[in-house]
Order: C-alpha cells, then sequence, then structure tokens
C-alpha cells in the first residue's frame, strides 16, 4: 500500500513533522531526529529535499501556509547552507544505494552513514567528506578530517561531485612511510 504524502511545516530553514504516525514513519526509515520537547521531527534541509523530490514530502510555510515548491525551498536553505546542492547531491546517491544515512560528526564532515540493516544497531562505519570536482581543497584539510576520523575509529570516504551531479566515493587511508 503506497503512503499519502507527508505534510511538513518549514519556517526559516527549519522543515518539522508533528503527525505522530508520519514521524514515526519517517524516524524508524533514519529520517530527521526527534524533538520531544516540541513533539516534531525535524528533518535536515537535505533530507527534506530528497523526500520533497521524491514527492514523499509537501512542505507549507509555517507562516502562510502556503506550499513551497522546489526552487522556494532550495532558496531558504542555500541562504544558510551555501553548499546545500553538494549536500543533497551526496545524501541523495547514498539514500539511492540503500543506506541509511545521518547528520556528520561536525568538523567539516557531511555525513556518518551505516551498512544496510545496521542504523540503529551499530555505530555508522563510514564518514563522508563531499567535496565539488574543479574546487580545490588543500591536502591539508583531508589530512586534519582524516586523523579526526580516525580518531573516532570510522573509514573516511571522499564524495566527488562531477559537473554532472554524478558522485564519485574514494576511501581515504593515511601513508604509512
Amino acid at each position: 500500500m503506497e503512503r499519502e504524502v507527508i505534510e511538513a511545516r518549514c519556517q526559516e530553514d527549519k522543515v518539522t513533522v508533528s503527525d505522530k504516525d508520519d514521524l514515526s514513519f519517517l524516524n524508524e526509515r533514519g529520517y530527521g531526529d526527534l524533538d520531544k520537547e516540541n513533539q516534531v521531527l525535524v528533518l535536515a534541509p537535505y533530507e527534506a529535499l530528497y523526500l520533497v523530490l521524491d514527492k514523499k514530502l509537501r512542505t507549507l510555510d509555517s507562516l502562510t501556509e502556503s506550499e513551497l515548491d522546489l526552487p522556494e525551498l532550495l532558496e531558504r536553505f542555500r541562504l544558510k547552507d551555501p553548499e546545500i546542492w553538494t549536500r543533497y547531491l551526496v545524501y541523495r546517491d547514498l539514500r539511492d544505494r540503500g543506506y541509511v544515512v545521518r547528520e556528520g560528526f561536525g568538523f567539516g564532515i557531511d555525513f556518518r552513514v551505516y551498512d544496510r540493516g545496521e542504523h540503529g544497531k551499530k555505530a555508522a562505519k563510514y564518514v563522508i567528506f563531499g567535496i565539488n570536482e574543479g574546487n580545490p581543497v588543500p591536502i591539508s584539510r583531508i589530512a586534519q578530517v582524516l586523523s579526526y576520523v580516525k580518531s573516532l575509529k570510522r573509514e573516511l570516504i571522499l564524495a566527488v561531485i562531477d559537473r554532472r551531479g554524478e558522485v564519485v566515493y574514494y576511501s581515504v587511508f593515511e601513508m604509512v612511510p
């Protein structure tokens, strides 16, 4: 049975789902973070974009109650995060491959990725650092991220988004002399 489109509210760049059944449905599938105090599920911008583009989420402006189309939603998100489209492309690719993808650990890390079937059972095995092809990233920055990820006992994956929006993944390891 196909699930109806879930309704969400957007205030500035924050998207929330308040219907108990919907928030439970989404949370069980690895989407959003429960805000127990306000009894809502807060979706990350890339999660909201993914669900809107997949026609599973309808997002309404909290003040006007008008539906926000993709360009309006994207513009709101871009004001706070200029790299939202890059994050979305990586998120979409990983989700479409069947992974549960959650917010990163900070330090510029985009995502943590769980092996299939392990979300909620084990810690994330992979940490994703996304970059756009053609945008230089100093090797020292990648070395810093690698050092941090190693301290978390995770594997660093570099996600490179090419000019066509396709994502290529590279495992990053420390070179040992």
